[in-house]
């Protein structure tokens, strides 16, 4: 606020003043709640390609990339050699990379894509559409998590992330004990 707005309110009635006061702390203390708002992620029982089953709780003491994404999704296609060189970034540092395909994915041609590009990471299948519902009703891909070592989502992304962005966010969460 400056001083020519300053005037301006010193000429208000008290109680408006004293209105106007309450309403600015009250915007202060959203915007410091949207700045710290972490949740924690949804329990998600997911099936890997092998058949084998991770859990949430899985993910607790790791920093984790939920990516829901889709064979027939072009951007996801086109973010995946990102999401693989993000994982073999920071995998040794305790990160982990978990692509979820969607329901309407064909399983043959998710494991046909997860082969021939070699992916480094776990892949699931949600044939239900339950984790994508746990997940915020996830409909649009790719959608991403990113999520803390206390098993908090920390950071949602639609469409391909800022991988820059995301590499710092990975490095400052991975330092956090």
């Amino acid at each position: 606020m400056n001083a020519k707005n300053a005037r301006h309110l010193r000429g208000l009635p008290g109680f408006l003043r004293w209105a106007l006061g309450l309403m600015m702390v009250a915007a202060l203390a959203a915007g410091l709640q949207a700045c710290t708002n972490v949740q924690a992620a949804p329990e998600s029982t997911f099936v890997l390609l092998d058949g084998s089953k991770k859990t949430t709780a899985d993910f607790k003491g790791k920093v984790m990339l939920v990516n829901f994404w889709a064979t027939s999704c072009v951007t996801c296609v086109a973010e995946m050699p990102k999401l693989i060189s993000t994982h073999q970034k920071y995998a040794a540092k305790g990160y982990d990379t978990l692509a979820v395909a969607m329901s309407y994915d064909p399983p043959s041609y998710v494991v046909n894509y997860t082969e021939t590009r070699q992916l480094p990471f776990k892949v699931a299948i949600d044939n239900t559409g339950e984790v994508a519902k746990a997940w915020g009703d996830v409909k649009l891909t790719p959608t991403t998590y990113l999520v803390n070592k206390r098993g908090e989502i920390v950071k949602q992304y639609i469409g391909e992330p800022d991988f820059t962005a995301l590499h710092l966010l990975i490095e400052k969460l991975l330092a956090q004990s």
